[in-house]
């Protein structure tokens, strides 16, 4: 406990002899003295620690006091940690720098200089408004409350403003920052155009807000301009009553309710060309206006013009395939866009009626004009059967032939499943072609070739592995491709009958053929000095481009 006395200057030098001799008393008897050296009484959130010394100071260790607090005060203790809030800003965290005790229970030891606070420390940093209200700090910081308690979001602090007269109502959630800044409250910053699926355009942008939002409301309001101007429809001079249904965006714009912006060849599927544009709108929209939709075909509106002075009906419905909008009698009829088949070459100087026997008429009993074919043959079958491949190659005669001339040829051998290289480009066709079938002719080599074959089949048909078609006498036998032993070194200069020597009987088959060893000693054995005393394998010292030179 306490001591009862004063202390005097004494008495405080006996005191502090026997805290040079603590070291050496007992821990039970150190705690009084420690007591005794107490210079005065904590403040009250301190009182009931009063008596337990260690749990804010440790003996000759200042710098372990702020951990002691710390440990305490744990809110304090994580704004530390995550270098938050006003604690964890500060560059000096002993917290006796700022805080003291022992002054008296009714001692603030939490002080500080309000008018010199910096408060942008905090989380909060004072903007606008916030910088000058009226009562300082006891605007936002309410009594008995910790600083570090105070809200920061808006809504905290300005619930009573919404929900005034003048408020949301809530109706527009929490995050007042959305639109309103902290220089004054009634000024908003509210992007409508970005913030909202409606756009103020026109008039809307001078309309204020609660002409449209009634009492406040700004949810679920209806974008659709019939929900606003429906009484303008029914009751003002001009309006259609409903007859035009509720898209009033169609013909109206934004700006000015009178002007009309209908624009019949962007707001319909139908655009107005030629003589079209000078008719009149009861001309084609007859009874009940703009609400029935009228046919788009022109036979719907001409039908009457086609059967008492054009077709009769022979060609169909699609009269813009031959006519425009310019004027009835005038044709466009392009043949190459028109129909799927273009004219090239004789055909474009052929007159209509060689192909079209009817003319442009129906043959007798039929409706239509009866469709032509577009294969060649079919017109040119005479020619084929009498001048040509009497029908041996197919009806395709535009693989070969065109319509410049029924003479000239134009197959490419390229594209066929046989291109033409080295000598077969000079052939004449029937030097392997021997009929006006053409399909005939073998592919392989040996097909034409196999007179020309010295090997008499012992290598079989495939000729090219070692012969091209530049010349039959010279060929390009790859070793190490078509073999498993691979020609590197001094084996480069080798000539073939070297390792390849003639057998003594003719090989009727490539199964007959010799076949040579691949290891060295099968060809160098008379060259090893060393008389197979390193075994067979001399590729492990010795190179093939010098037999001299060994491996290290």
């Amino acid at each position: 406990m306490s001591l009862p006395f004063t202390c005097t200057s004494a008495l405080r030098r006996v005191l502090v002899l026997v805290a040079l001799a603590a070291p050496f008393a007992a821990d039970a008897q150190m705690g009084e003295v420690e007591k005794a050296l107490m210079p005065g009484a904590v403040i009250a959130g301190h009182a009931k620690y009063e008596q337990q010394c260690e749990k804010c100071h440790k003996k000759f260790d200042k710098a372990a006091q702020t951990q002691l607090c710390l440990d305490c005060h744990k809110d304090t203790a994580a704004d530390v940690r995550a270098r938050n809030r006003l604690h964890g800003r500060l560059k000096d965290d002993t917290c006796r720098e700022c805080h003291t005790d022992h002054e008296g229970r009714g001692a603030k030891i939490a002080e500080f200089d309000r008018k010199k606070f910096d408060h942008d420390r905090t989380n909060f940093k004072l903007r606008g408004g916030h910088k000058d209200t009226r009562n300082g700090c006891d605007d936002c910081h309410k009594p008995k409350k910790k600083f570090r308690e105070t809200p920061s979001d808006c809504y905290s602090c300005h619930r009573k403003d919404d929900d005034g007269e003048k408020g949301h109502k809530g109706g527009l959630g929490k995050k007042c920052a959305d639109c309103h800044s902290d220089t004054k409250w009634t000024e908003v910053r509210f992007d409508h155009d970005k913030k909202t699926k409606f756009k103020l355009l026109g008039k809307h942008k001078e309309t204020k807000c609660k002409e449209c939002h009634v009492d406040n409301k700004y949810k679920e309001t209806p974008k659709d301009c019939y929900s606003c101007h429906k009484k303008d429809d029914f009751e003002k001079d001009g309006g259609h009553r409903g007859k035009f249904g509720a898209k009033c965006e169609k013909c109206h714009g934004a700006d000015d309710w009178k002007e009309t912006l209908f624009d019949h060849d962007r707001d319909t599927k139908y655009r107005l060309k030629g003589k079209h544009r000078e008719t009149k709108c009861t001309e084609c929209h007859k009874g009940n206006l703009f609400k029935e939709k009228l046919q788009t075909k022109c036979l719907a509106c001409h039908r009457k013009d086609d059967n008492d002075k054009g077709h009769q009906g022979s060609l169909g419905d699609k009269c813009e395939s031959c006519h425009d909008e310019r004027g009835w009698k005038k044709t466009s009829f392009d043949h190459d866009k028109d129909t799927k088949y273009p004219l090239k070459g004789k055909h474009k100087t052929a007159k209509c009626e060689s192909c079209h026997k009817s003319g442009l008429k129906p043959l007798p009993g039929q409706k239509k004009i009866e469709k032509l074919p577009t294969k060649c043959f079919e017109c040119h079958r005479k020619e084929d059967e009498e001048k040509g491949h009497k029908g041996k190659l197919g009806d395709r005669c535009d693989n070969c032939h065109t319509e410049r001339d029924w003479k000239v040829e134009k197959f490419d051998h390229n594209r066929s499943r046989f291109p033409l290289s080295g000598m077969h480009e000079r052939a004449v066709c029937k030097k392997c072609h021997k009929t006006v079938a053409f399909r005939e002719a073998p592919r392989e080599c040996i097909g034409c070739h196999e007179k020309d074959d010295t090997h008499k089949g012992v290598f079989g048909n495939k000729c090219e592995s070692c012969h091209g078609n530049r010349t039959w006498k010279s060929w390009d036998f790859d070793h190490d491709e078509a073999t498993h032993f691979l020609i590197d070194g001094a084996h480069r200069k080798v000539e073939c009958h070297a390792c390849h020597k003639k057998p003594e009987k003719a090989p009727t088959s490539r199964k007959e053929l010799p076949k040579l060893s691949r290891s060295c000693v099968s060809c160098h054995d008379r060259e090893d000095v060393h008389n197979g005393g390193f075994g067979v394998r001399c590729e492990v010292c010795h190179f093939t481009e010098n037999w001299k030179k060994i491996r290290r």
